[in-house]
């Protein structure tokens, strides 16, 4: 079982104690006790008649900070590693090395020892002497004694080291090493295909961890690839690596201890992606209905280059990658995705399943890559969304007037979803071009033209003299945190013109009464807010990859909680 390890940073002795107990009554396996400043702290000489130590000169008493270190580990309520890492390799130490052989010598010999000491690669084969005595302070005890095991370990925080396999190998065919630890920044989420690869191909017990945003799913992950342990910080200010979840996420966001080598994986590809509610939802209906995946973030530069790498690099390898909600930039990148890989079909979406087979339409297969290969599968539920919504709040939607503004991802949803229903749709945008072209693909996409609405570019000025039934915002006005958190895209008329059954119509979630929508029900209008929306899509990816009905009350109400806050 992949164990969870708690970091801490030790500066006294009390908060670490305090500290180690919250974590183990929180549930974490380990904790890590990281000495680094601690340990190098030196004792300054009191004044003889005041006490003061200001000023007065240090007195650097080896065996005493020894002892400090030792008296800590004994009163730990949970097993732990101790670790004093150098500034060299990301930590904060900056004393002799020799003092840090010294203490874990110390530590491997004394009553209790902690379970594990982690030293550096580099210190471990830096001379004879060092090797040797670490070698030796680790060898077993004898029958029933405790004994201290050595983690090897290699950080990188600029990237990937070009000598990655040299380093593994080294510590894998270490005799003393029982634990192999590789930990580097990861500069896309396609870095943590390669630690899968290594913990998969592991020939001793090994931890393969990206840091930073990107290598979040290695640490989550961790479980189904057989992973030693993965850590996880007590509190986010407290994380002592860049990209660490809290030990609340791990245990409750993410399920980690339902995770396992069958858990198929889904997520939310986009940038940024660090606040999105979605893996918030999908895990907690995974666990309503106890189903086998987990919902992570995946973020993918903005660029198709990016997007297109990663689809294929995720679809092909051993990840079970099984589905994937896509949002901005990239619903247009999977829309040019899927007819890149198969020109016959039209596919402008926002959420990709890579299943075994039997799909239905909208299918395609990527060619060229080695393997059984399987195929992804294509589908919009922001459109199907819009559908429904529009069809729970308008009596006839076919033949109504739907106002649009915006002409981004989520206003081509939402045109092809209103034309799709026949009703005639009017689209304003600052960029009068960029509407047109949102118009054009449309125009070319929705069907027979007998068989749909019709869709016009509409001035400032048409739009406020429309009379629509519907206004959909699809831009970012209104969003908390936004450009204009505190605008208007959309001018709110009096009751006298529209009439009560005009809806008004957010696709901004947070907040979930943005300015818009709170005017209009000032105004006595009818509305749709971004939570909705929100939550009907989810519903409906849940439920296309589950096969089973979506706990979409829950839905709403984690999220509406989650906003409220």
């Amino acid at each position: 079982m992949t164990q969870i390890c708690v970091p801490l940073m030790v500066e006294n002795h009390a908060d670490a104690l305090r500290d180690a107990i919250f974590a183990a009554e929180h549930g974490a396996d380990m904790v890590e006790l990281r000495v680094d400043v601690f340990f190098e702290d030196q004792t300054t000489e009191p004044d003889d008649e005041t006490g003061d130590t200001a000023g007065h000169p240090v007195v650097d008493m080896l065996e005493t900070r020894i002892d400090r270190v030792l008296d800590l580990v004994e009163v730990m309520p949970v097993a732990c590693i101790v670790t004093c890492r150098p500034h060299w390799e990301g930590g904060e130490y900056h004393g002799d090395d020799l003092d840090r052989v010294a203490l874990y010598e110390a530590l491997a010999n004394s009553e209790k020892p902690p379970a594990y000491i982690d030293v550096e690669l580099a210190t471990f084969t830096h001379t004879p002497a060092i090797r040797k005595r670490i070698v030796k302070a680790v060898e077993p005890k004898g029958e029933g004694a405790p004994s201290t095991r050595l983690i090897l370990s290699t950080h990188d925080f600029t990237g990937r080291p070009t000598d990655l396999t040299r380093k593994i190998i080294a510590m894998q065919e270490e005799d003393a090493c029982s634990v192999v630890k590789i930990a580097y920044r990861a500069r896309s989420i396609r870095d943590n295909l390669e630690l899968f690869e290594i913990l998969a191909d592991r020939s001793k017990p090994t931890i393969a961890l990206g840091m930073g945003e990107f290598g979040l799913m290695s640490r989550v992950l961790a479980p189904k690839f057989g992973g030693f342990l993965t850590f996880a910080s007590l509190r986010e200010e407290a994380n002592t690596a860049p990209g660490q979840p809290t030990l609340d996420e791990l245990l409750n966001l993410y399920r980690f201890r339902k995770i396992k080598s069958t858990t198929k994986v889904y997520g939310i590809i986009g940038w940024p992606v660090t606040q999105s509610m979605s893996p918030m939802v999908h895990n907690a209906g995974f666990e309503a209905i106890g189903f086998d995946g987990v919902y992570v973030p995946m973020p993918v530069e903005g660029s198709y280059e990016s997007f297109k790498a990663t689809m294929l690099a995720m679809i092909d390898s051993g990840l079970d990658f099984k589905g994937a909600s896509v949002t901005i930039p990239h619903k247009r990148h999977l829309g040019r995705f899927g007819l890149e890989f198969n020109p016959h079909e039209e596919s402008n979406t926002t959420i990709l399943i890579a299943s075994d087979g039997g799909l239905p339409q909208n299918t395609f297969g990527i060619d060229g890559m080695a393997g059984d290969v399987p195929l992804a599968e294509t589908d919009n539920t922001d459109a199907d969304a819009i559908c429904a919504l529009l069809a729970d709040r308008l009596v006839m939607v076919g033949g109504s007037k739907i106002a649009i503004v915006g002409a981004g991802g989520v206003a081509m949803a939402a045109a092809l979803a209103a034309v799709s229903m026949r009703a005639d749709v009017f689209v304003y945008n600052r960029s009068e071009d960029r509407a047109m072209e949102l118009v054009k693909q449309i125009s070319s996409s929705a069907g027979d033209e007998h068989d749909r609405g019709s869709v016009t570019v509409v001035s400032a000025d048409e739009l406020q003299e429309l009379n629509a039934n519907v206004y959909i915002n699809c831009t970012p006005v209104g969003m908390k945190d936004g450009p204009d958190p505190d605008g208007l895209s959309i001018p709110i008329p009096d009751m006298d013109k529209l009439g009560p059954d005009t809806v008004f119509f957010d696709t901004v979630y947070n907040p979930v009464e943005t300015p818009m929508i709170k005017a209009a029900k000032e105004r006595g209008y009818r509305t749709i807010d971004g939570v909705e929306m929100f939550v009907r899509q989810a519903k409906m990816q849940f439920e296309h990859w589950t096969g089973k009905n979506s706990p979409a009350g829950l839905f709403d109400t984690l999220v509406r909680n989650k906003l409220s806050t």
